[in-house]
Formats: C-alpha cells, sequence, structure tokens
C-alpha cells in the first residue's frame, strides 16, 4: 500500500519490529508511523484510535492452534478466538466509530482464510475464528454502507511465509501442495492486487464481499 502511495501506520505489539518495518518502507520512498497495539486488550485498541480517522484499516492480527479438538484447552480456544474473531470486531468498531463520526466512510479488509469457507483437521478453534470473521464482514458492510463504510474479506490460501516454509518442503507439504489446483504455493505478491481492489476506490461498489485468492484450492475436489 505505501508503494501505491498511501500513507500507512503499521500496528502490533511489538514496537521495535513495526520501527524496522516504517523504516524499510521510508529507505523505499514511502511514508509510515508506527502505533502501538494489542487487539485483545479493549483499551490499547481505544488508544490507537484515539484521534485518528483511516480511510483503509486492514484487520490482519493473527494465531492459530493446531491440534485435536478433543484436546484443545479453554485457555488456547480463548486465545485463537479472542485474537483472530474478537480482536478483529474490536478494530473494525473503533475504526468505524471514528469514520462516522467524521463523515468520511473508508473502507475496512478483514483477513480472513479459505479455511472460513472450507475446514481441514486439527484446526477447529482456527476455522471457527475465520468463518466468524467472514460473516462478521457482511453483517457489518449491511449496517454500515449507509455510512459510506465498505467492509470485505480477504481469504488467501496457503501462503508461502518464514513461518511455514519448511514445513512445505517437508513430504507432507509436497502432498498438501498438489492439492492446489495450480500445484503452487502462493506468494506474498498474489495478495497485493486483491488487497489494493478491496481497499481503494477500485473496488468502490464491493462491500460485504469474500475474495478468495487459493490457486483455485476451494473448487479442488473433495
Amino acid at each position: 500500500m505505501a508503494r501505491e502511495g498511501a500513507q500507512v501506520t503499521v500496528a502490533a505489539r511489538r514496537l521495535d519490529k513495526l520501527e524496522e518495518l516504517v523504516a524499510g518502507i521510508e529507505r523505499a520512498g514511502g511514508r509510515a508511523s508506527a502505533v502501538a497495539l494489542d487487539v485483545t486488550d479493549p483499551d490499547s485498541v481505544a488508544r490507537a484510535f484515539e484521534g485518528a480517522v483511516f480511510d483503509t484499516v486492514v484487520n490482519n492480527a493473527g494465531v492459530t492452534l493446531d491440534g485435536p479438538a478433543l484436546d484443545t484447552s479453554d485457555e488456547g480456544w480463548s486465545r485463537v478466538i479472542d485474537t483472530d474473531m474478537t480482536g478483529v470486531f474490536r478494530v473494525a468498531q473503533a475504526a468505524a466509530r471514528n469514520m462516522v463520526e467524521a463523515g468520511t466512510g473508508g473502507s475496512i479488509v478483514n483477513i480472513a482464510s479459505i479455511l472460513g469457507l472450507r475446514v481441514a483437521g486439527n484446526l477447529t478453534a482456527y476455522a471457527t475464528a475465520k468463518a466468524g470473521v467472514v460473516q462478521m464482514s457482511k453483517s457489518l458492510a449491511l449496517e454500515w454502507a449507509r455510512h459510506g463504510i465498505r467492509v470485505n474479506a480477504l481469504c488467501p490460501g496457503y501462503i508461502e511465509t518464514d513461518l511455514n516454509r519448511d514445513f512445505f518442503a517437508s513430504d507432507a507439504g509436497q502432498k498438501l501442495i498438489k492439492r492446489v489446483p495450480q500445484r503452487r504455493l502462493g506468494k506474498m505478491r498474489d495478495l497485493d492486487g486483491p488487497l489494493l481492489l478491496l481497499a481503494s476506490d477500485e473496488g468502490a461498489f464491493m462491500t460485504g464481499s469474500v475474495l478468495a485468492v487459493d490457486g483455485g484450492h476451494l473448487v479442488s475436489s473433495l
């Protein structure tokens, strides 16, 4: 988004990581600032949005929990739901309140997952939270359209990152890749176009949309 000329504010719990990101954006000619934000803490969310009206807000905080549902603890379940679903609502609500008060409207993009539309084993909490984000995005889109606020969900499939690269190089990971019709993992850049579409006026007539970016994984045969 910074490469396309947006002045961005990046938010996360660790300011040191954010400062590195801001420095990288500025070295590339962009404009950026950082704010501390813990989406599981209502006071932190309120502080981050105090006096700030954004054109676009991207809800991208997330954690996961891998393991059988029979072994899932209350603590583990709550951690995923509070971050991946309730945290999304907190941020969207704070952003929308400021947009409504300022009379500006705007775009909110909630990062869901194809696991919010179909399921995989041992990821019950994560799939439940992401399904909630999909439905939440539709509901908020309906409520906030009259304020000029668009709310959409972006659902990535399997995207290669530093966290999963080793797994996808393994035999189990290679088998999973073969189930993707394009027979490859997504790259981070594959999400750029869809995100910019939902964030910008190029998607001005899109709200309540659920956009999958998955190499055809959702339409693969069972």
